[in-house]
Order: C-alpha cells, then structure tokens, then sequence
C-alpha cells in the first residue's frame, strides 16, 4: 500500500494527472488493486461496489450525471464518495462538475483529470496498481540475460556467480543484477526479476573490487528487469554426489507461486561454466519449442533395445 500522493509522484508522466479538488486528500493509501467505474451506482445500484477502489469517470458517466438534476446529481455522487475512496479520475480533459468538486473537497477526495480517454487509463492504471501489488520476494543470487532469457546464478560465496555474470557479459549478454535479485509475480504466471537501485549496473568481484559494467562494457550489457525463465545452482564439484548426466529429470523451483526450470551446475577447474551456462539456456529454448534432447535419445535407445531383442528371437 502506499499513498495517493506517493502513487502520482511514481506514475505522474505516465498517467498525466491534473489535481482539481481535494488536495488534502492525497495522504488517503491506495489500499487494493482494482479500478471501478461508477455504471451502475449511479442509478443507486450498489450492489458489487467497493468503496476502496479507485473510480474513473468516462465519458459515458459524464454525460449521464450532465442529464440529471443538481440535487439528484449531488445525492447520488455523495453515496458513491466514501471517505475509504482513494480518489477519483475524470478521463478526456473532461471538466468536473461542481458538485463533483465541492463534495471532493468537502470530504477532502483527491478529485483528478486527465487527457487520456477511458480506455488508455484503466489500461495505465492497470499496469500501475499491479506493479505495486504485485507478491515480491527477494534472493541471494546474480540475475543475468543470456540470449534472451533470464538466469538466476545462485550457490555459495565465492562459487563464482559474479565471475560466471562477468564471463557472459563478455560475450555480449546483459547484467540485470548482482548479489540481491527483487522477485515479482504479475500476471500470476511469470517471474520479473530486477535488483535494488543502490547496486544497479554493478558487480562485485573478489581481488578488483566493485565495477560499473555500464561504464566498463557499455549500455548495451546491461538491462533493469528481466523475465526470470531458468535458476542454475552452482556448487563445488562433490565427487560423491551424483550428478544427472542424461537430463530426463526435469527440476523445477517455485517462486511465488510458479514453477522455474532449475539445474545444478557442478564448479571445478578446467570447465568452461560460461559455455556451460549458454548450453544450459539455449537447450532450455530448444526444449519450450517443443524438441528435448534427452527424450529424443531415450525413444531412440529404447528403439534399438527393441529391434535387438525382436532380432534375437528371430534367429
């Protein structure tokens, strides 16, 4: 949650908001994620309205209150202006009625215009209240954009993560954060990672210190948020440890609420983890296109498994 005045300072060139009455409204939060327009409750049909959501008054709705009489028109926009109402949107440079403006400011409503028309706000204002809203989370790790595609390098200190990102972006891929990766679900479907803006375009490396990639590689190696698509651990190599050297088993890690591919990359001198990693990602698309590897050469050697024995028993 957060402030209406915090809201339009965030988003004031994006939704090009005017304020007309209630300016000592703007200290009301903008407490859910939902825009109403009036419609119905016009008529005095509440049924379904909230209170807490942000109102936009299209065209439409202007032109209905323009045919009512003053008192009728006061009556039922003094039912709908709640005190928990955050504020309320006139689209389409619209002039707000009179009525709108004094009972606004006599219930100290943030009461806004803006030249956007009905539909281009609610789509705006959409985007808006769902980044705010969205779940979040955070998470130890390096965020990279490798063809593409966003990886989370994660692992112990000192594996390599840094070094492993600074490996990628000199081959030409895109830094998006280091040590601490900010999680949000939007859609409820997808993953967008980003970092804090305090360490934004830098990476720490052991013996050199901090660098500034964008200064060091140039605008084009690094990006502000990615769609997180794939999460690789790196760990030290354990000769004990098993290791999946088919890749049938599909690993998937749960970010709020979704599923992300996820490998386990063994760490030891002589691999090459950068190459490692473009292998990981590119067969990864391969495998969204609908061509999997592994599955392929398993049908394959059950084949052959089977015309041997079907050879057998004919001889």
């Amino acid at each position: 949650m957060l402030s209406v005045e915090e809201f339009i300072k965030k988003y004031y060139d994006s939704l090009g908001l005017e304020l007309f009455a209630g300016k000592t409204g703007v200290i009301r939060v903008v407490r859910v994620p939902e825009i109403e327009r009036p419609g119905l409750t016009l008529t005095g049909f509440f049924k379904g309205h909230s209170p807490k959501r942000i109102l936009v008054f299209g065209r439409v709705e202007m032109e209905y209150l323009r045919e009512l009489d003053v008192e009728t028109r006061t009556n039922r926009l003094s039912a709908i202006f709640s005190d928990q109402l955050p504020m309320i949107i006139v689209s389409r440079r619209i002039k707000p009625f009179k009525e709108m403006i004094a009972i606004c400011n006599k219930k100290n409503i943030p009461l806004f215009r803006t030249s956007f028309t009905t539909s281009q706000i609610l789509s705006k204002l959409t985007v808006a209240l769902g980044e705010i809203f969205a779940p979040k989370s955070s998470c130890h790790g390096t965020l990279v954009e490798c063809f593409g595609l966003g990886v989370i390098l994660q692992g112990d200190s000192s594996v390599g993560k840094s070094e492993t990102a600074l490996g990628l972006i000199e081959r030409g891929h895109k830094l998006v954060s280091d040590d601490v990766v900010i999680l949000k679900n939007r859609d409820g479907l997808s993953i967008i990672g980003s970092g804090p803006e305090l360490t934004r375009h830098m990476l720490e490396i052991r013996g050199i210190g901090i660098i500034n990639v964008a200064h060091l590689y140039g605008a084009v190696c690094i990006s502000t948020q990615t769609k997180v698509d794939i999460v690789v651990k790196l760990e030290e190599w354990d000769q004990d440890h098993f290791y999946d050297r088919v890749g049938l088993e599909e690993k998937y890690l749960e970010i709020l609420g979704v599923n992300i591919p996820y490998y386990v990359m063994p760490v030891k001198p002589g691999r090459d983890v950068v190459l490692l990693l473009e292998t990981v990602v590119l067969n990864n698309r391969l495998k969204n296109m609908g061509y999997n590897s592994a599955k392929e050469f398993n049908v394959k050697l059950l084949e052959t498994i089977a015309n041997r024995q079907k050879t057998k028993i004919f001889r």
